[in-house]
């Protein structure tokens, strides 16, 4: 059994709202409901696993305030309660306030340490680990091409701001009006085909292993679990490269603060969970999955329904 949880976007100011004007944000409450997530993760019987955080864990206000580090030092601390190891994707927000070198320094850095485990990229947050017999976690850095939090030297920023423009003539590149493809904004990002080829010989290990995979990431990579905007730039790619596989179960993701749900032509299951940033301090979104043999069963709190996935 696991934890979820995503889209917290902790900041220590007055309820706001998102970029639209329409959409409440509870940022001082978020802290709240993580809390009352691990008080509830620790009092599981029997206990859980570990846990996911799906990205976007403080809110890119705190660049603004200067309170960058002080709201990850409260987030962490929280997290820090479990008694369980907890695995990390990192999303737009976490970019707006850190570079992506001083993330891979800090406690949402949670690639074990050495290559091994992921892409030769060692500031690229993808990796996988077995925590369980026959059962294997993938997490997708899916910011490994993108303008957030690369030096603008740098030749994987040329990379993505060139690939960004070709695809967004907009002059505000966060805008996805008029775009075919609404996906190229510059609040999403990628995976590097570096990131992608490792991720397919992990996939074929597992094959091999007849292993079960759950993998995780920031972004949405199924069009029919997010919205036409929130999704991956190149999410066809890391479709293409699970597909050629059968050992993925299930990808969970966050980003889309709604939710989103669907099972593929494929038979995965792709879970975007609603984010705790606009969830009322009166109610929650967080939830605990418990995995079998056969099926995936989610027990959501709050806005998160419950849900069982068959494999």
């Amino acid at each position: 059994a696991f934890g979820v949880i995503a889209d917290i976007q902790f900041a220590d100011a007055e309820d706001g709202h998102d970029f639209g004007g329409s959409r409440r944000r509870y940022y001082r409450h978020s802290l709240r409901l993580l809390r009352d997530a691990v008080q509830s993760w620790s009092a599981e019987s029997p206990p859980i696993d570990f846990v996911l955080q799906l990205g976007d864990s403080i809110d890119g206000l705190n660049a603004r305030r200067g309170e960058a580090e002080g709201a990850l030092r409260q987030v962490l601390e929280a997290l820090g309660r479990l008694p369980v190891p907890v695995h990390h994707a990192w999303g737009n927000h976490e970019l707006y306030n850190f570079s992506r070198a001083r993330l891979a320094l800090s406690g949402l850095c949670s690639r074990p340490a050495g290559s091994a485990a992921g892409p030769p990229d060692g500031l690229c947050q993808a990796y996988h680990c077995s925590p369980a017999e026959r059962l294997r976690l993938v997490v997708l850095d899916a910011y490994d091409l993108s303008i957030l939090g690369r030096d603008p030297d740098s030749p994987r920023y040329e990379e993505s701001l060139r690939l960004l423009r070709e695809k967004n003539p907009n002059e505000d590149l966060n805008s996805p009006a008029g775009l075919k493809e609404p996906q190229f904004v510059a609040f999403n990002g990628g995976f590097s085909q570096a990131q992608l080829d490792w991720f397919d010989e992990v996939l074929k290990f597992s094959d091999e292993n007849q292993e079960k995979v759950i993998v995780m990431g920031h972004l949405p990579i199924h069009p029919a679990a997010s919205d036409r905007v929130c999704l991956a730039w190149n999410y066809e790619a890391a479709l293409s490269v699970i597909h050629s596989h059968r050992c993925v179960v299930c990808v969970l993701a966050g980003h889309l603060h709604d939710g989103g749900y669907c099972l593929d032509s494929h038979g995965v299951h792709h879970l975007t969970l609603e984010g705790v940033i606009e969830t009322p301090p009166e109610s929650n979104a967080f939830g605990t999955i418990y995995v079998y043999e056969d099926k995936m069963i989610l027990k959501g709190r709050g806005r998160i329904a419950d849900r069982v996935m068959q494999f």
